[in-house]
C-alpha cells in the first residue's frame, strides 16, 4: 500500500514538474535569443541570417514528419500556412531581428512584447468592444513605454535608430495579425507539422528576396559567429523551445504557461546589459516593469472575454 502511495506521488510530482521545467526553459532560453540575433547581425545582413535560420528549421521539422509518415496538409490549409508564414515569419520575426541590428536587444524584447495592445487596436478598429480592464491595460503600457524611451530620446534624431523602432513595431503589428489569423483560420493538422513548413515556406520567400535586392554575403563570407548564433537559433530557439512551449500550452494552464512573455524581456534586458553593455536606466527597467503590468492587464482583460 505504501509502495502504491509513493509511486502515485511520485508520478504526481513528475506531471507536475515536467510542464514547469519547460516553462521555465522557454522564459530563458527565449529571452536569449535577442542577444543571439543581435550578435549574428553584427556580421552579416539580418535578413539572410533570419533567411538559413527559418530554412534548417524548416528542414529538421518536415524531415522529421516525413520520416514519420505524417499526413500532408488538405488543400484547403495551404492558404492559411501561407499566410501564417508570411506574417509570423517572414514580416515579424524577420522584421524584429532586422531591428535588432539598429537597437539594442533588450528594447527589442521589450517592444516585441506588446504584441497583444495591437491587438485592443485591431479590436477597436473592427468594431468589437473593448472591456475597460484591456483598456486600462492599454494606457499603463503606454505610460511604460513612455517611461523606457525617455532616456533614448536623443537617439531618435539618428535615423537609423528611429528605423530600427519603426521595424520593431511592425513586426509586433504582424504578429499580433498572425495570433488573430490563427484564431481565426487555425489549421486542424499536427501544430508542430504547421510550423515546420510555415518555416520552410519563409525561407524561400526570404531566399528570393535577399537574392532579388542583391543584399546577401557570399556563405564562405559569414563569420564563425554568426554561424554559430544561427546554430543557438535554429536549435534552441526554433526547435527545442518551441517543442518545450506548445507542450506547455498542453499541460498547463492558460494563465500559467503565459508567464514566459513577462520573462522574456527581462532575461532579454539583462543579459544585454551584461554581455553588451547595453543601457541598463533606472528609467529602463521601472518602465520596463510598467509595460509588463500593463500587459498582464490586457491579457487577463482579454481571456476573461473569452470566458
Amino acid at each position: 500500500m505504501k509502495t502504491k502511495i509513493k509511486e502515485i506521488i511520485v508520478s504526481k510530482s513528475q506531471a507536475i514538474g515536467l510542464p514547469i521545467l519547460a516553462l521555465c526553459w522557454v522564459s530563458f532560453f527565449w529571452g536569449t535569443t535577442w542577444i543571439a540575433s543581435k550578435e549574428g547581425v553584427k556580421h552579416m545582413p539580418a535578413m539572410q541570417l533570419v533567411a538559413i535560420r527559418q530554412f534548417l528549421g524548416g528542414i529538421l521539422y518536415v524531415a522529421y514528419f516525413v520520416v514519420k509518415k505524417a499526413p500532408w496538409p488538405k488543400p484547403s490549409q495551404w492558404k492559411t500556412i501561407l499566410i501564417l508564414s508570411l506574417l509570423n515569419f517572414v514580416l515579424s520575426n524577420g522584421l524584429s531581428t532586422w531591428g535588432v541590428k539598429y537597437i539594442s536587444s533588450g528594447l527589442g524584447a521589450i517592444l516585441g512584447a506588446i504584441f497583444p495592445i495591437w491587438i485592443v487596436v485591431i479590436s477597436l478598429f473592427r468594431g468589437e468592444k473593448i472591456s475597460k480592464g484591456a483598456i486600462v491595460g492599454f494606457l499603463v503600457c503606454f505610460v511604460g513605454i513612455c517611461l523606457v524611451f525617455y532616456d533614448h530620446l536623443l537617439d531618435f534624431l539618428l535615423p537609423e535608430f528611429r528605423f530600427g523602432i519603426l521595424l520593431s513595431m511592425t513586426a509586433t503589428l504582424t504578429w499580433a495579425f498572425g495570433t488573430l489569423y490563427t484564431k481565426e483560420k487555425a489549421a486542424s493538422f499536427n501544430p508542430y507539422f504547421s510550423l515546420g513548413l510555415q518555416m520552410l515556406l519563409s525561407s524561400i520567400f526570404l531566399f528570393a528576396i535577399i537574392g532579388a535586392s542583391g543584399t546577401t554575403i557570399p556563405l564562405g563570407k559569414i563569420p564563425a559567429v554568426s554561424w554559430w548564433s544561427i546554430t543557438y537559433l535554429v536549435v534552441i530557439g526554433s526547435v527545442l523551445t518551441f517543442v518545450a512551449f506548445i507542450y506547455t500550452l498542453q499541460k498547463l494552464p492558460a494563465e500559467i504557461s503565459s508567464i514566459y512573455a513577462y520573462i522574456n524581456p527581462i532575461v532579454a534586458v539583462i543579459l544585454g546589459a551584461i554581455l553588451f553593455d547595453e543601457a541598463l536606466t533606472p528609467l529602463i527597467i521601472v518602465g520596463g516593469a510598467v509595460v509588463l503590468c500593463g500587459l498582464y492587464v490586457v491579457n487577463q482583460a482579454m481571456r476573461k472575454k473569452k470566458l
